[in-house]
């Protein structure tokens, strides 16, 4: 058969959007307000920046190699199908985990009140399982940066438990030392036993047992608390229920990112390779806006509807589940179109030879150097912004319209660049734009530090198309100044995955301990400080460094291509002369011989 009949360019291409554009809409729907969830839980800034920091880091190490144990395996639209479904599944999860004591303000819904209705919290089940309740009064809360603790921690039963036993353990000293002055007394010598009268033996007796008694205690003590090491609930009791709930999230979010990792990178590469085999591989680039489309009405369309919905579904639920159930719907719609996904297993591509090439290239240029740290930066202040900000907004009396509205304002934004991107190439260079971009980032979060109100976040959301279209256009046009036709791909994978995510990881662990240290507003003062820093240094090392020669290979193939087919077409005609003489010969010779 021919080629043509056998693939459909324009079909391929708009199925890929499809899929594109419903991925990027479920992930819009509840990625970008995960960490406020988290915070309704309970959870630390410390311990939302563990959880996001190990988030990003298992889809830098994990993406990968799934996607290169899919191909060897051939097993790719499988495991796009099976990263829908558990990814569906295991997000479901995180809404049976009830929340603890630990109160969070919200501008439109009570969620102190959430714990206390049907569902039971944590810190309540394992206190009526495991700690003796007390009718002690409780004590003033105590507050922190964006969280407020619960009036009975943990430390207030340490030390009500070592008061307990300090207590007991004096009593225990004052028994024996009584005993002990007792049996010296004159008339109760311990060495002349006949002297001891009938009346006072017994006693004699009493006070021996009790501090007999006295001195087993703490060796039962002991026994018991062996004993508890190993067993469960012993365990439970050391932990308080925050950290078990830390822990427990952490396992949950660790797997449901284990499951949903191999998505984009097995769907991305099987797209590829088949517009490679149809020789179309330049309009793959023309799927990226619909996945920025679908991220903005996945946000915009779930802020609106969660701020529809009233405080409580169904009576017991709390309406931020809503997050998670158009999650999964989306990963529902998108399963059927995932089974006409058109997917291509080129077996002579070679995945991991192609990364390390990359990774070649990048380190022998200097500029190809400063855009890879520039990404990573770029993605530590963005991990910054996307965990910590909608709690920013949250403090200003911000809610989830507010939110989405934000969100996909700046999303929005960053895919109308290309409609700017020819006037701004023209004023521009491509390392100044990347100056540009990681400047303009720095200004939203210096401005994200004073916010006012529950809009004030909008303006600068406008900001978005350069600091996020300028900027990964800049690092695209990069990638073309240093990659080779064959590594291409490769590079743009090592600046926009691997630099981005291990940015994200890191950016996601150190903000969380800065809000736990100095708040929300000196994170974003700190990061717009360090990204206006780094813009200095970044023109000044790139004033510096070599200019490398810009290098169109196509054209140079296209070129050696023509050449070699005009030496081709030129011994095409002399064989087609000669061929042309021996038939008209034989015709001749024909002719005579009828003759």
């Amino acid at each position: 058969m021919k080629r043509n009949k056998q693939i459909d360019v324009k079909r391929a291409l708009a199925l890929a959007s499809v899929f594109n554009f419903l991925c990027s809409c479920s992930k819009g729907c509840l990625l970008p307000f995960l960490t406020l969830y988290l915070r309704q839980l309970g959870l630390t800034p410390v311990m939302t920046g563990v959880v996001m920091g190990a988030k990003h880091l298992i889809s830098l190490a994990w993406s990968p190699v799934a996607s290169l144990l899919s191909k060897h395996y051939n097993k790719r639209r499988v495991v796009i199908k099976g990263s829908l479904v558990c990814s569906a599944a295991v997000a479901l999860v995180l809404l049976l985990i009830p929340t603890t004591d630990v109160h969070t303000r919200s501008s439109s819904c009570n969620t102190t009140n959430l714990s206390s209705g049907s569902a039971p919290s944590l810190d309540n089940l394992l206190t009526s399982s495991i700690v003796p309740v007390t009718s002690t009064p409780p004590k003033h809360p105590v507050s922190h940066p964006g969280v407020t603790f619960p009036a009975k921690t943990i430390a207030d039963t340490k030390s009500a438990s070592v008061m307990t036993s300090t207590t007991s353990r004096n009593q225990r000293e004052n028994v024996s030392v009584g005993v002990d002055h007792s049996l010296r007394e004159p008339g109760i010598s311990s060495s002349v036993g006949p002297r001891v009268s009938g009346s006072s033996a017994p006693a004699v007796r009493r006070r021996r047992s009790d501090v007999k008694s006295a001195s087993e205690e703490p060796q039962r003590e002991k026994t018991t608390e062996e004993q508890s090491r190993f067993d469960f609930l012993g365990n439970l009791k050391v932990m308080d229920p925050q950290h078990q709930l830390f822990f427990l999230i952490l396992i949950i979010v660790s797997v449901w990112e284990s499951v949903s990792a191999p998505l984009e990178w097995t769907a991305d590469d099987g797209l590829y390779e088949y517009l490679d085999f149809a020789d179309a591989s330049d309009r793959y680039t023309a799927i990226g806006p619909w996945g920025l489309l679908g991220a903005a009405c996945g946000a915009g369309g779930a802020g609106l509807l969660v701020s529809q919905l009233s405080c409580l579904i169904a009576g017991w639920i709390p309406r931020s589940a809503a997050h998670f159930f158009c999650y999964a719907g989306f990963a529902a719609l998108a399963l059927p179109v995932a089974c006409y996904l058109p997917l291509y297993l080129n077996k002579k591509r070679d995945r991991v030879n192609g990364l390390l090439k990359a990774l070649q290239l990048v380190r022998g240029s200097p500029r190809a150097l400063l855009c890879a740290i520039t990404t990573l930066l770029v993605g530590a202040a963005g991990s910054a912004v996307d965990n910590f900000l909608l709690w920013q907004m949250q403090d200003h009396g911000s809610n989830e319209l507010h939110m989405g509205s934000s969100l996909a304002l700046a999303l929005l934004s960053q895919a109308a660049f290309p409609l700017l991107a020819g006037r701004v190439s023209k004023l521009l260079r491509p390392g100044r734009v990347l100056a540009v971009g990681a400047a303009a980032l720095g200004l939203q979060c210096l401005y994200y530090s004073f916010l006012w109100g529950p809009w004030a976040v909008l303006p600068v959301q406008m900001l978005s198309c350069f600091s996020g279209g300028a900027l990964w256009w800049a690092v695209n046009v990069q990638c073309e100044d240093v990659a080779t036709p064959e590594a291409e791909r490769s590079v743009r994978r090592v600046f926009s995955a691997l630099s981005l995510h291990l940015g994200s990881s890191l950016g996601s662990l150190g903000g969380g301990f800065v809000v736990q240290r100095f708040g929300l507003a000196w994170l974003f003062r700190a990061v717009a400080a360090g990204l206006m820093l780094w813009c200095v240094c970044l023109m000044l090392l790139q004033w510096k460094a070599p200019h490398q020669r810009r290098i169109n290979y196509s054209r140079l193939l296209a070129a050696n291509a023509s050449e070699a087919s005009d030496s081709e077409s030129e011994q095409e005609r002399d064989w087609l002369d000669k061929a042309m003489e021996t038939d008209r010969s034989n015709n001749n010779y024909g002719r005579r011989i009828n003759h």
